[in-house]
């Protein structure tokens, strides 16, 4: 179950009634987890559950499941499991057929993405960064060639040399910084990876932060625009794709290239279709063959 991420607004009304019958809240910390429920006026009863614990109170967890109670996993702030302990335990429930839902609500990973300004379509989320240089660096070169846009959490005290560090292995792509999401100082910096080094350096933020950095842009996404660029799936990379489409499309019609190329990579027949027409100009082109 999602809790706020900073504005108490956030939660929802849904969350506070299954936090009211809950025979049991997991939780990180249960100082913070009852400050909340205090907040509210919601009486539960707290266990803490995190990663020094995990093994020993899974057992029990399920033992309780057993008996019928009803138990709720939060985390300090926004959805468990994004970066926080927790999937064992939706495994071994799940695995001993126990019923687990999900009471969505705020996460510091899906705000900061619609409002970074950077593509959507293929995200990759990696959490923190590895804390040892050696380690953190070996990390970021190898996700030179990731097209999907890069999400990380960071701390302030090292977001500047995390941005110098990138700017260095991944070139001058543009990011954004998310600093306090929903709180009274939010703020979302946006730039190439140098610049965003620099700021931060000469200034250190404060406050949680979400760090976003535009994916690996090959010629043929770069042709296509932002965003747009077509599926790939299989054997076929997105350039390759892009060279197949025009002479389908004039042998055998949109239609039918759209199809063939979607049986082809397993991606929806949707975005070749699209393409297909702004290259022949009829949504009823079936071509020379």
């Amino acid at each position: 179950m999602a809790t706020p991420i900073g504005n108490l607004g956030d939660m929802t009304p849904r969350a506070l009634d299954v936090l009211g019958q809950a025979d049991l809240v997991l939780c990180e910390d249960t100082r913070t987890t009852g400050r909340l429920l205090g907040h509210w006026g919601v009486r539960a009863k707290l266990a803490p559950y995190h990663e020094h614990n995990a093994a020993r109170m899974r057992p029990e967890v399920l033992r309780r499941l057993e008996a019928g109670e009803r138990i709720a996993l939060v985390s300090d702030a926004g959805t468990p499991l994004v970066s926080d302990p927790g999937y064992k335990l939706v495994r071994e429930a799940a695995g001993a057929g126990h019923q687990v839902r999900a009471v969505p609500g705020a996460s510091a990973l899906t705000a900061a993405l619609s409002i970074a300004g950077l593509p959507t379509d293929r995200v990759l989320f990696l959490g923190f960064p590895p804390a040892k240089p050696g380690e953190r660096r070996s990390s970021f070169a190898g996700l030179a060639h990731e097209p999907a846009t890069l999400v990380f959490y960071e701390s302030p005290n090292r977001i500047a040399r995390t941005l110098a560090e990138l700017a260095e292995l991944l070139g001058p792509r543009q990011a954004a910084v998310a600093r306090e999401l929903t709180k009274l100082y939010e703020e979302v910096v946006r730039g190439p990876l140098p610049e965003l080094a620099a700021r931060f350096e000469a200034a250190p933020p404060r406050g949680e932060i979400v760090l976003l950095i535009e994916g690996h842009r090959t010629p043929a996404r770069e042709a296509a625009g932002e965003g747009d660029a077509l599926p790939a799936g299989g054997a076929l990379d997105a350039a390759a794709v892009e060279k197949l489409l025009p002479p389908l499309v004039k042998a055998l019609g949109a239609n039918r290239a759209a199809r063939l190329l979607a049986e082809l990579t397993g991606a929806p027949r949707k975005a070749f279709y699209a393409r297909a027409v702004a290259l022949t100009g009829d949504d009823d082109a079936e071509g020379e063959g």
